[in-house]
């Protein structure tokens, strides 16, 4: 029996063991930071400056809207950040590359690019050829934003006072999962609020590296844009650890979720080739120019091409306005919501007690499509290639996020946002008229610079509207001895389609003769 006993005693001697044991601490946000900025050494980092070369993605500018970003060579990279100042600077050089040659964002690119960014807190410039700073007020917030999307960066930030991070403890078995294809590993996800407006979220795994960093930016297309960083292959230079590899997405990397309309999202990605720690150097000046500048008011100037017919400039994008009897048709609905609904405005005070029934788009790229919601908020429908169809009824009039700069669509969305009438495609040709005034709107076949490219004809005043094919040199420069593919695309379409052009009202530059034209791509004086 008192074996028994005894044998018993021990095992409750046991249990109150493991009973009194103190349980593991649950991390915290704060414990999961500090365990980062340790293994990174974040607390030693005041700056940085690191140099690499790959590629960039020019988002928004795809030939195809099945495509990815259209991309060229990063040559040459060097940034430099300095965490304590609030600064970065950019100085890259773009190339054309082995890269296709098709897309948007000036491609092909001739000969090397040369780009200087810089922001100093809120204070944002570039660099001219001339070394001469160029304001960018507009681009100032996202510039510091992307201060605190690198690894270190975001530690900093999510550990300043106020920040509030929280923390989130996940599974997941990374973009290749599966039932059985990859084990699933527990992450710890940090969360807070940048600049008191973008949510930022960064992965950290079971090494403490920050390994992903996500938030979204304002984007007058997409709206809530995402914006993610990948880094890996990591690397230790005087006790700091950095990144060898970076890789950008912009918008969804949804290729595998069909039906995927809009595949674009790899913009950047580059292989470091050499890092300084804490060679801060002097302080970056802020020119006054820089200090001062505001974001300008948009400019519309109105130019009467013919009765009815108005030519929308004042800007870098430009549009047309053509009156019918009971309506009114505008052209190109092009940067985002400011400038259209400028130009919306405008018409209405050129051309009054008429609503804007159709607004005609001549492609898919973002900076011709940022206004489109607003024409459509404003009652117009959307004339437009078949081929985007999809990708503007699914995600660009849409009821996605759009928080950061809410739209007058997102804001006050009208009945027929979702029940009534949005888009009217053209496949080859398609023509609106009253019965006194003709519009018709052709597809450039074959165009390199945009699939599902429009062009927009007045027959009976031999006006043609187009974007992005020909853009005409200033007057008095020189023309180039080779006219650009897009352009001699557009010359051949004008001739198939027997077009009798006058005048062309480009999108970007200013209206023409036609015979100016036919000397830039090579084809004689004359009409």
């Amino acid at each position: 029996m008192d074996r028994y006993i005894t044998a018993f005693a021990g095992a409750v001697l046991l249990v109150t063991a493991m009973v009194a044991r103190p349980a593991a601490q649950a991390p915290t946000a704060q414990s999961v930071l500090q365990a980062a900025a340790q293994a990174m050494g974040t607390n030693n980092l005041k700056c940085i400056t690191y140099t690499g070369s790959g590629y960039v993605g020019f988002v928004g500018q795809t030939r195809d809207i099945r495509d990815d970003w259209p991309r060229v060579e990063l040559a040459e990279y060097t940034r430099s950040i300095n965490f304590d100042e609030r600064s970065s600077r950019v100085e890259q050089v773009l190339r054309q590359g082995t890269y296709s040659t098709q897309g948007g964002g000036g491609i092909p690119l001739t000969g090397d690019q040369r780009q200087t960014q810089i922001v100093v807190d809120k204070v944002a410039w570039n660099v001219g050829a001339n070394g001469m700073p160029a304001p960018q007020p507009a681009a100032a917030e996202v510039r510091q934003l992307d201060i605190w999307l690198n690894p270190h960066g975001f530690i900093k930030a999510a550990m300043a006072p106020g920040a509030n991070p929280v923390l989130i403890t996940r599974y997941e078995s990374g973009a290749l999962g599966g039932l059985t294809s990859i084990a699933m590993r527990k992450v710890n996800i940090i969360s807070f609020m940048a600049l008191g407006k973008y949510r930022v979220n960064g992965t950290i795994n079971d090494q403490n590296l920050v390994e992903r960093v996500q938030t979204f930016v304002p984007n007058p297309v997409r709206g809530d844009l995402n914006q993610e960083g990948e880094y890996t292959q990591w690397r230790d230079v005087n006790g700091v650890k950095w990144p060898g590899n970076f890789h950008h997405h912009t918008d969804w990397d949804d290729e595998t979720q069909a039906p995927n309309y809009n595949g674009g999202h790899n913009s950047l990605t580059f292989t470091v080739k050499d890092i300084q720690v804490n060679n801060c150097g002097a302080p970056n000046p802020v020119p006054d120019a820089a200090r001062t500048a505001t974001v300008p008011p948009v400019n519309v100037q109105v130019t009467k091409m013919s009765e009815g017919v108005y030519y929308l400039t004042g800007g870098s994008h430009h549009s047309m306005a053509v009156e019918f009897r009971d309506f009114t048709v505008l052209v190109e609905a092009p940067q985002n919501q400011a400038r259209t609904q400028a130009v919306i405005d405008t018409i209405y005070k050129t051309i009054p007690n008429k609503p804007i029934r159709y607004v005609v788009n001549s492609h898919h790229h973002f900076d011709h499509l940022g206004g489109l919601r607003t024409a459509f908020h404003a009652g117009a429908t959307v004339v437009t290639h078949s081929s985007n169809r999809d990708f503007y009824k699914q995600e660009v009039l849409s009821y996605g996020r759009w928080t950061l700069e809410p739209d007058l669509l997102s804001l006050y969305p009208p009945t027929e946002f979702a029940e009534g009438y949005q888009l009217e495609t053209i496949d080859m040709k398609g023509t609106i008229s009253d019965g006194t005034r003709t519009l018709d709107v052709y597809y450039v076949q074959g165009n390199p610079h945009s699939e599902g490219m429009l062009m927009a004809y007045l027959p009976r005043e031999r006006i043609l509207f187009e974007s992005d094919m020909y853009t005409p040199p200033a007057e008095g420069a020189a023309i180039p001895a080779t006219a650009p593919p897009a352009a001699l695309n557009m010359f051949q379409n004008i001739q198939a389609y027997k077009l009798d052009v006058a005048t062309i009202a480009a999108g970007h530059g200013r209206a023409v003769p036609f015979a100016e034209f036919l000397r830039f791509v090579g084809k004689g004086g004359t009409n």
